[in-house]
């Protein structure tokens, strides 16, 4: 097993050109779904939503609004990672009811967590709690990364996008939402050719230090 996940991990890189005839089946989207529900977030709050944008005419529309890149316009779909533009005092109540309702736990056993999370929310500027939901994003990120990888879809991460016209294009904002990144995902082109070159990495020994 774990020699499949590295050869996987091998096998993948930042897609620049989808094949846009091809289209990820429903079981393999929904394999994306569940694995960004199921990633780890800072005190399990999940500060995020995703957008799965399907509609070729629409994924054509955001082009333009992603500097024009190939990866864009012949992917299968476009993933769009969004942060919560409000997290406060109700936004963690509702996080400890769900915790209550799910594991039955009584609210006495919760309340002293759920009291710091609020106090220590409360400190917060909006922008540190923008910067977290962000960091958020990332850990999802790189977990839908590898989870493409084991599946054996093609994706490429992308920061290079206009976050306020996506906003805008997507009505974000009614829905309390501001998009963060964005994830193409699909199946390569016989002609990408950057699907043939070695991959670019320092040898282990150098970037991981072992204490004992």
């Amino acid at each position: 097993m774990a020699t499949d996940i590295l050869a996987q991990l091998r096998w993948r890189y930042a897609t620049k050109k989808f094949d846009s005839t091809k289209k990820l089946p429903k079981e393999k989207l929904h394999i994306l779904k569940e694995a960004f529900n199921l990633t780890a977030t800072s005190y399990g709050l999940q500060p995020l939503k995703l957008i799965v944008v399907s509609n070729p005419e629409i994924i054509q529309e955001l082009m333009p609004i992603s500097y024009n890149q190939a990866q864009i316009g012949t992917a299968s779909h476009i993933l769009v990672l969004c942060t919560e533009t409000l997290v406060d005092s109700e936004y963690i109540k509702n996080y400890f009811d769900l915790v209550e309702k799910t594991r039955n736990t009584p609210r006495e056993i919760l309340s002293s967590f759920e009291q710091y999370l609020t106090s220590s929310f409360s400190e917060k500027t909006h922008g540190d709690i923008k910067i977290w939901a962000a960091k958020q994003a990332y850990l999802v990120l790189g977990n839908l990364l590898t989870v493409c990888a084991m599946e054996a879809i093609d994706s490429c991460p992308i920061e290079g996008f206009e976050p306020d016209k996506y906003d805008t294009f997507l009505n974000l904002a009614e829905k309390g939402l501001q998009s963060v990144l964005v994830l193409a995902v699909g199946y390569r082109a016989e002609d990408d050719m950057f699907s043939d070159l070695k991959k670019v990495r320092k040898g282990v020994e150098e970037v991981v230090i072992e204490i004992n």
